[in-house]
């Protein structure tokens, strides 16, 4: 038995995980916007999950930012929690954990990662590639059946990819980063500006979600359609090029935008292979994940398995 542990915005999930990937207990608590208090809920609803449980051999914890995976101190976490930054994650769980417990820690996407290799869609792969498309755009590389962590932990930030050198400002300081032009954020943004200046779109009247903007767009609404392509084909272009430069057997799918469905992986995969097939000549499979949990929490356990 393993601890899954996913550090998320609002909410810090938790799971028991067998060997074989079955959740046998779960839990959840509000994050908290203060280190008291995000200690105090995440160590509470670990205490409860174990209750009665065997004890765990190994915990993994997922979180956003830079992670240094050797000591599980978070090297850089901006925005509501960085009170992180230079905290180590298994010091903080520790008192709550069996004695001899082993805790590894990485960033989410990197995790997602992990779990998709033990139980999901890269497991028969040694080469993959995965974006986890959300509010904004995250990413994980593996060769040759290893995660590519990179010399300062930032390997995979498949994000802040350039697509455009004069492109829009990234929050990374980079300019024209993939998730400028493809994120739940841009896709939100470029849909109120059509809404402000008063165009004919079923979006009229909304404060749009990036799930409405898809919805419009498959109801066959022409702006939303032309946001959701634009949005795509920047989104194949950052895959086009990552498929040139790592040759892999497979690019994994996932995040909330992925609920689209075959609107956006149709869309996806005719422009990847108009773009590529001519030097790779082959079709590089652009499937979702197949993780039965997406919460994070499988995939972290993933993680504490690989120790």
């Amino acid at each position: 038995m393993v601890l899954g542990i996913d550090i998320g915005g609002t909410r810090v999930k938790a799971a028991l995980v067998t060997e074989a990937g079955e959740t046998v207990r779960s839990g959840q608590a509000p994050t908290g916007s203060q280190p008291e208090t995000f200690v105090t809920n995440l160590n509470t609803m670990l205490r409860t999950l174990q209750l009665g449980q065997p004890a765990v051999s190994a915990a993994g914890v997922g979180c956003k930012g830079i992670i240094d995976v050797e000591s599980s101190k978070v090297l850089t976490l901006p925005g509501a929690f960085n009170f992180l930054e230079g905290q180590r994650l298994s010091e903080i769980i520790r008192p709550v954990l069996p004695a001899g417990c082993k805790v590894i820690a990485d960033n989410d996407a990197r995790i997602a990662m992990a779990g998709e290799k033990q139980w999901g869609a890269a497991r028969d792969c040694r080469d993959a590639i995965m974006l986890t498309l959300g509010t904004g755009v995250g990413g994980a590389v593996m060769v040759n059946g290893q995660i590519l962590r990179g010399r300062g932990g930032i390997a995979g930030h498949i994000g802040h990819l350039t697509v455009d050198p004069d492109g829009p400002e990234c929050m990374c300081g980079n300019r024209g980063c993939l998730e400028t032009f493809f994120s739940a954020l841009a896709i939100e943004s470029e849909a109120a500006t059509v809404v402000h200046r008063g165009l004919v779109t079923k979006l009229t009247g909304m404060s749009p979600t990036c799930h409405d903007v898809f919805a419009a767009a498959q109801s066959g609404d022409r702006l939303a359609g032309e946001i959701v392509e634009r949005a795509a084909k920047y989104l194949s272009g950052g895959i086009a090029a990552l498929l040139f430069v790592l040759d892999p057997e497979k690019v994994i799918l996932t995040g909330q935008i992925t609920e689209a469905g075959e609107m956006l992986f149709d869309m996806v995969r005719k422009d990847v292979h108009q773009r590529t097939f001519g030097l790779l000549r082959r079709n590089v499979p652009i499937v979702k994940s197949e993780l039965a949990d997406p919460s994070g929490t499988l995939g972290a356990a993933a993680l504490a398995l690989t120790l």
